[in-house]
């Protein structure tokens, strides 16, 4: 009787590592599926606001955006040799020739 409560009692201590084991690994690899990884991203948008000043040069990309119907955006007719650009949300009238601004509205 003492040798089969012996052998039980070593049996059991020699399982009980190997059961723990099974259990840490399996719950191990449920941990791994559930990590769920997050990514913040701030995004900061720049708007760099030009002051137009008479006399200076209008760089040429702006010089693209002629506005003919000036009429429309309340505008006075410009005189020869000068047109209106809108830039973003102004209206400037610049030289035709040189890109030098006459004169500017501030956008509505």
């Amino acid at each position: 009787m003492k040798k089969i409560a012996l052998a039980a009692l070593a049996l059991s201590l020699i399982a009980t590592p190997a059961a723990f084991a099974q259990q840490q690994q399996g719950y191990g690899h449920q941990q791994q599926d559930r990590m769920v990884k997050k990514r913040v991203v701030n995004e900061r948008t720049v708007v760099k606001k030009t002051r137009w000043v008479r006399g200076h040069k209008l760089p040429g990309n702006y010089r693209r955006n002629v506005v003919r119907d000036y009429h429309r955006y309340h505008l006075k007719t410009p005189p020869r040799g000068y047109h209106w650009v809108r830039v973003n949300n102004d209206y400037v009238m610049v030289s035709i020739a040189s890109g030098i601004i006459a004169s500017m509205i501030q956008g509505r």
